[in-house]
């Protein structure tokens, strides 16, 4: 199902359904300050799909320790992560960067700053400053997929079994950092597949402790699959961190996505110093591993085998993968952080919670919603900052629906939105009266401060698919203003909710 189809299905009501109006007010125009489509923008810096979920959870893991028969030796034998990492020199076969642009933020939830770190200026999405005088925690949170960038994957549609957004933590009222890493988004640098973006990381940490909103002791640091396994690297790097969350990290990286590997694949030391394996014992801050069985468990269960550290603690939860653990588990850990505010770290986590975590029903999203201004008529509303505003195919009114095409309710929804002015013998009583002979379930409502009618109905397209459709018209001065929602039938009951979010917000 695809945006498109909703477009035909809204033209097809719209050529078959009783014309009200006669002389048309003037189509509405956005002011302007709605956000605009960026290239490069879902997915396009690997950020909506985790190859390395993919493969590292199925046929690209090689069966046995890569250890071999003392790993316990080999990994004390390996010192200091820090002082290997910072005294090692990598090798780049392949010079690769993005110039995809960053999209703006919703105003006043985050902003978009600039990080130093060791190769210079990083782009990073960070939540804006509460203005209430205090410090907060803060968790940083890195995404997945092998790309540097970041996009306006925070605010897409979070699927309940592939929530890859990390909107569960700034959702629950906590300070979220989305860095960008060298290489990504015109940022200076290159892709270093996991070498250079632990140091980026630890810069990122530096950046959010200096803001003054934010508790430098209660920093927090999450990711999930490359993210992850990023994350399981710099707590074994630093110390830092007050907790790091780690889904569906890797252990040992050359059996992952070697044709992602941006550095000499032929030297061993190369991807040792990219492997959590090896590292295992130079954790000191909690550090959570999380993984579902069909992911990448046997990763998360030999690097259990291979450490007696106290502060690495593992759950594989069963009947879940690589993706679906995120959406319910996130959540607990949203509340755990919000929860740790003594002067030493204080979280624990059971295999039991996580399980009851998992066998929750989906929770429906909350979409980021951002204000818009039309100039004829003089009006504003509140609407999904995805969603973008355009001229209406025909030419008549405005479309006011998602820049994405994926199949969920906020994706396949439209709001066409037009303006006219009806006959001398037309008022909304008449229209009501004509909309209830046509079938139509019909209230009366006001609507910032004016008169307006609300409507609903159920309609089939040409191959029998059903819409629903919910039809509000606004008696405003001399116009009439239409505000009419579709969407598929299957998603009337998460829509209804949307839809009526935006109308409470209308104000002339």
């Amino acid at each position: 199902m695809k945006a498109t189809s909703i477009r035909k299905a809204f033209a097809l009501f719209m050529a078959t359904a009783t014309v009200f109006a006669t002389v048309s007010c003037g189509s509405p125009q956005s002011s302007g300050n709605d956000s605009s489509q960026s290239e490069g923008s879902q997915g396009e810096n690997s950020q909506g799909e985790d190859s390395q979920g993919e493969d590292a959870g199925s046929s690209g893991i090689i069966n046995g320790n890569p250890l071999a028969a003392d790993p316990q030796s080999q990994i004390q034998s390996r010192g200091n992560f820090a002082e290997a990492h910072d005294a090692f020199t990598t090798t780049l076969v392949r010079e690769e960067n993005d110039d995809y642009t960053v999209p703006a933020p919703p105003e006043g939830l985050f902003d978009l700053v600039s990080y130093p770190s060791k190769v210079g200026d990083l782009a990073a999405y960070v939540s804006s400053d509460p203005g209430d005088g205090q410090k907060h925690p803060i968790i940083i949170w890195v995404v997945g997929g092998w790309g540097n960038g970041i996009d306006d994957f925070p605010w897409c549609y979070p699927e309940w079994d592939n929530d890859q957004t990390g909107s569960a933590f700034w959702q629950a009222g906590l300070l979220t950092m989305y860095p960008s890493f060298r290489g990504g988004n015109g940022n200076p640098g290159h892709y270093e597949a996991l070498f250079g973006e632990v140091d980026d990381i630890i810069s990122a940490y530096e950046y959010a402790a200096s803001l003054p909103y934010v508790d430098p002791d209660r920093i927090y640091l999450g990711g999930h699959s490359t993210g992850g396994t990023r994350a399981l690297l710099a707590s074994e790097y630093s110390d830092k961190f007050r907790a790091v969350f780690c889904f569906g990290a890797v252990d040992e990286i050359k059996y992952h996505n070697n044709s992602q590997f941006t550095f000499d694949t032929e030297n061993e030391e190369e991807h040792i110093m990219r492997s959590p394996l090896y590292w295992l014992d130079n954790i000191k801050s909690p550090t959570f591993l999380i993984e579902g069985r069909d992911g990448n468990s046997q990763c998360l269960e030999r690097m259990e085998a291979a450490t007696e550290n106290e502060n690495l603690h593992g759950y594989v939860m069963e009947n879940a993968d690589h993706f679906s653990v995120l959406a319910p588990i996130t959540r607990v850990l949203a509340q755990k952080i919000l929860a740790d505010t003594g002067a030493e770290p204080n979280i624990s986590i059971t295999q039991e919670e996580l399980e009851t975590a998992m066998a929750q029903e989906p929770v429906a999203p909350v979409p980021v919603m951002t204000r818009r201004t039309l100039t004829d008529p003089q009006m504003s509303f509140s609407c999904p900052y995805l969603w973008e505003i355009t001229e209406s195919s025909d030419g008549v009114g405005l479309d006011v629906c998602s820049r994405y095409e994926d199949d969920n309710p906020w994706d396949m929804a439209l709001l066409h939105i037009d303006t006219y002015s009806l006959d001398e013998i037309s008022d909304l009583a008449a229209l009501k009266s004509s909309m209830e002979t046509e079938g139509y379930e019909v209230a009366d409502l006001t609507v910032g401060g004016q008169p307006a009618i609300d409507t609903s109905t159920v309609f089939q397209d040409d191959e029998g698919t059903p819409y629903y459709q919910r039809y509000v018209v606004i008696q405003e001065g001399s116009c009439y203003v239409n505000l009419n929602f579709v969407t598929y039938e299957d998603y009337a009951e998460e829509s209804d909710v949307l839809f009526q979010s935006v109308i409470d917000s209308i104000e002339f």
